[in-house]
């Protein structure tokens, strides 16, 4: 099976929620967020953990993390570009999110924490 590595920049609430559910999934999407954006680099990741994720958290603290996805579910998405060549994402529709946690391969790990004060 063909895998592609993703990467997610999460705060501290739901990093809680992906080790609940034992490292191999992402919990839902609030109403507010119907699209769901795991990036396609870990330098785009470490971007957002750090500079937004850490900076305006209500503890400070932003976290990167890695997985596997099957690239075949992939293959039914878009790749994005939002910004600079570097700045490349997926978008998940939030109900697809269910489909896009049975497609991740193996578990979800943490590559990198930021804190700010």
């Amino acid at each position: 099976m063909s895998t592609t590595t993703l990467y997610r920049p999460v705060g501290s609430q739901e990093l809680a929620l992906i080790e609940a559910s034992g490292w191999t999934g992402f919990p839902p999407r609030l109403p507010e967020q119907p699209i769901f954006y795991p990036v396609t680099n870990e330098a785009y990741a470490v971007q957002i953990a750090r500079d937004w994720n850490a900076r305006h958290n209500d503890d400070k603290r932003g976290f990167v993390t890695r997985f596997v996805v099957a690239s075949l579910f992939l293959a039914a998405y878009e790749k994005k570009v939002v910004g600079g060549s570097e700045h490349e994402e997926y978008w998940i529709p939030a109900e697809d999110l269910g489909r896009f946690n049975e497609a991740i391969v193996g578990k979800i790990e943490v590559t990198a924490k930021f804190e700010t004060t």
